[in-house]
C-alpha cells in the first residue's frame, strides 16, 4: 500500500496543476472580454458588470461542465454577449431617468488595442470600404454614439461581426434569431453607421481644426470659434448630475460659442491638456489638480462639427492628469 501514496500524490499534483492551467486560462481572457463589452455597452462601469457576471456564470459550472467546453474563451465571449444584449434594453429604461444628457464614456484610444482581435480575419467582413470600421473608431466617441441608436441585437450583431469577425451562424445563437435575420441585423447597423458618418478628414486636417477651436475659446474669440465651427456644429455636455452642464443639445454654430464663451467666462482657471482619443485629438480640461471634463470632436471640411463634453467623474476615471498645456 505504501508504494501507492506516491502516485497518487503525482496524479493529484497534476490535477492540481491542470486546474492551475485552466484557470490562468480562462482569467486571462478578461481584458479580451472588457474590450467586447466596453463596445457593447458604451461604458466601463456597465463593461464591468458584463465581465463579472460572465464569470460567475463560468464558475458556477461544476468540473465535468467545465471540462466538456471545448473552447473556453469562445464559450466566455458568447455568455458575455448574451449578457450584454439583456442588459443594453434595462440599461435604455435607466437612460431615460439619467440626469441631462447620456454620453458614452470617453476612453483613451489604445485602452483595448490589444485585446479586440477577433476569432477571424475581418477584411472579408464589410465589402464596401465605407463600411468598414478600425478597431480604433470603435471606442470613439463619433461611431459610439452610433450604436447607441441601433437596437441591442443591431448594436451586438455588429460589434459581434463587423468588429471581432464571428460567423453570423454564431451570433445566430446568441441573439436568438436565424442566419439570415441576423445579415439582415448587420445590413441595418451598417446602415446607421453610414447614414451618420461624415467625410473621414486627416488626422492632421482634424489636429488643426481641433486647435484652432482651443486656441479661440481658450482666448475669448468668439470671431475665430464662429469660424472653425461648422454650421451645424452640435455640442453634447454629459454632467450625469454631479455638475451643472447643459440639459439639452446646443445646436448651431452661434449658439455653441457663446455657450462655451460664457463657460470660459466663469471657469478661466481651465487649462487645456492634450489628449490622443480614437477620434483624434482632444483635450482633458482640468482646475488646478482636478479633472474639470474631456473635449473630444468631429471634424468634417476643417471645421468642428461635433463636440462631445463629458464633465461626469465617474466617466473620467481612465485619463490621468499631469501632461503640460500643448497643442
Amino acid at each position: 500500500m505504501s508504494e501507492d501514496f506516491p502516485i497518487e500524490s503525482a496524479g493529484s499534483e497534476k490535477a492540481e496543476r491542470d486546474e492551475s492551467r485552466a484557470f490562468d486560462s480562462v482569467a486571462a481572457e478578461r481584458r479580451h472580454l472588457m474590450s467586447l463589452a466596453f463596445r457593447m455597452m458604451g461604458t466601463l462601469a456597465d463593461a464591468e458588470d458584463v465581465v463579472q457576471e460572465t464569470y460567475v456564470r463560468w464558475y458556477r459550472l461544476d468540473a465535468e461542465e467545465r471540462e466538456a467546453i471545448a473552447t473556453p474563451a469562445a464559450w466566455l465571449m458568447r455568455v458575455a454577449s448574451r449578457i450584454s444584449l439583456d442588459m443594453l434594453s434595462s440599461a435604455r429604461a435607466r437612460r431615460e431617468t439619467y440626469v441631462g444628457q447620456w454620453l458614452p464614456e470617453p476612453v483613451p484610444f489604445d485602452l483595448f488595442a490589444d485585446a479586440a482581435t477577433g476569432p477571424t480575419s475581418s477584411s472579408h467582413i464589410a465589402a464596401d470600404p465605407l463600411d468598414r470600421v478600425s478597431l480604433d473608431e470603435t471606442v470613439s466617441m463619433a461611431l459610439l454614439t452610433v450604436l447607441e441608436s441601433m437596437t441591442p441585437a443591431e448594436r451586438v450583431t455588429f460589434v459581434l461581426h463587423d468588429v471581432f469577425g464571428v460567423p453570423f451562424g454564431e451570433i445566430a445563437g446568441v441573439v436568438g434569431r436565424s442566419p439570415g435575420a441576423v445579415r439582415q441585423l448587420a445590413t441595418s447597423a451598417r446602415r446607421h453607421v453610414r447614414e451618420k458618418r461624415r467625410a473621414q478628414v486627416s488626422p492632421r486636417q482634424h489636429g488643426e481644426a481641433v486647435r484652432a477651436f482651443r486656441d479661440a475659446t481658450v482666448g475669448g474669440n468668439i470671431k475665430e470659434l464662429l469660424r472653425v465651427l461648422a454650421p451645424d456644429v452640435e455640442l453634447r455636455v454629459d454632467g450625469g448630475g454631479f455638475v451643472n452642464a447643459a440639459p439639452r443639445v446646443i445646436r448651431g454654430e452661434d449658439h455653441v460659442a457663446r455657450w462655451l464663451m460664457g463657460v470660459m467666462r466663469k471657469q478661466p482657471a481651465l487649462r487645456f491638456e492634450r489628449r490622443d482619443t480614437a477620434d483624434g485629438l482632444g483635450y482633458m480640461l482640468t482646475d488646478g489638480e482636478r479633472r474639470y471634463g474631456m473635449a473630444t470632436f468631429d471634424v468634417s471640411a476643417e471645421r468642428v462639427t461635433n463636440v462631445w463634453l463629458m464633465l461626469n467623474p465617474l466617466k473620467l476615471t481612465s485619463w490621468s492628469l499631469g501632461q503640460e498645456w500643448s497643442g
